[in-house]
């Protein structure tokens, strides 16, 4: 599964999953058009409809700490468990978006059968894609941040990326690094590859999209930008620097990805308000760019490709 970031923002809406014990610090990421009220959970919508909205969750209470595969009936509210409804579907998200549009059928007819339904308070979000193979995303990405840093838009996508380590749930802590004094956040639409490609056109990225969510990209800005030669890798990839979800919205849900708002709260204050209309390169192209370099699979777990910054 692979997860890109297709760009480098410092705006995001958030709840308190950005927190740190020692500085007090709640931050939360939304992504959508919603209109989001102080310390909300993160969503990704572009209505009040409702949307087909894949999540990986535990049971609070269960033996079995595995994540899989659950819907939301609605916005954080409660979780259609896929396994129990289908137990011929696979658990693991990796596996199950492998599958392509016939397992989406088979969830869409599980959800309307109104059965399995696993309230919310009895259950805790992981990243929707639990251990993706690549994190791979694209900074100054989007216009009116180059505009703020006087720095020049991009001629060509400028890539890095994050380990796995730094993947974590919507819901979890982030950690403070001890050897950090500056670090940062950043809200991201993800772009979440669904199925295995390499040297993709820019006509057909789409078909390899299996849908998208919200990330809060984290920096510690003295490694990133002061230490290490001042390449970004290490600034980028610290434990928890990579909180995903809470839900990957599928590609049919959202027509148009370049015209979704974007916003980061901390402590209750915005700090970030953009729209990815703002993306200097946008999904097919960045799809298109690193196909050409990496191959594109969600086959192999750990392999979560394309975040937009």
């Amino acid at each position: 599964q692979h997860v890109c970031l297709p760009g480098l923002r410092s705006d995001m809406s958030v709840r308190p999953f950005l927190r740190s014990v020692a500085r007090g610090v709640s931050c939360s990421c939304l992504c959508g058009t919603e209109k989001v009220s102080q310390f909300s959970p993160r969503r990704f919508s572009v209505s009040t409809a409702d949307r087909m909205r894949l999540v990986s969750f535990r049971e609070r209470a269960g033996p079995d700490g595995t994540p899989r595969v659950g819907i939301e009936v609605k916005p954080s509210g409660d979780v259609v468990d896929l396994s129990a409804a289908k137990p011929a579907l696979p658990r693991d998200m990796c596996e199950f978006l492998a599958g392509g549009q016939v397992a989406l059928d088979e969830a869409k007819s599980a959800v309307q059968t109104g059965q399995h339904i696993v309230p919310r308070d009895q259950i805790a979000l992981t990243s929707p894609v639990p251990n993706p193979g690549k994190v791979i995303c694209v900074g100054m990405n989007y216009k009116d941040h180059c505009l703020e840093q006087n720095a020049p838009i991009p001629e060509e996508p400028i890539f890095f990326s994050k380990f796995g380590n730094s993947v974590v749930g919507p819901e979890d802590d982030i950690i403070h690094p001890e050897n950090s004094d500056k670090v940062d956040w950043e809200v991201e639409m993800v772009v979440v590859i669904g199925k295995q490609g390499k040297n993709i056109k820019e006509e057909e990225a789409y078909d390899f999209v299996a849908g998208y969510t919200v990330a809060n990209d984290v920096s510690a800005r003295d490694w990133q930008m002061e230490r290490n030669g001042r390449q970004w890798l290490l600034g980028k990839t610290f434990d928890t620097f990579c909180p995903l979800g809470p839900a990957i919205v599928t590609k049919d849900e959202i027509p148009d990805p370049h015209t979704l708002g974007l916003r980061c709260r901390v402590n209750g204050s915005t700090v970030q308000d953009s729209s990815t209309e703002q993306l200097v390169f946008k999904v097919p192209t960045i799809v298109a760019w690193i196909s050409r370099i990496v191959t594109l699979c969600n086959l192999i777990p750990q392999d979560s490709d394309l975040e937009s910054r």
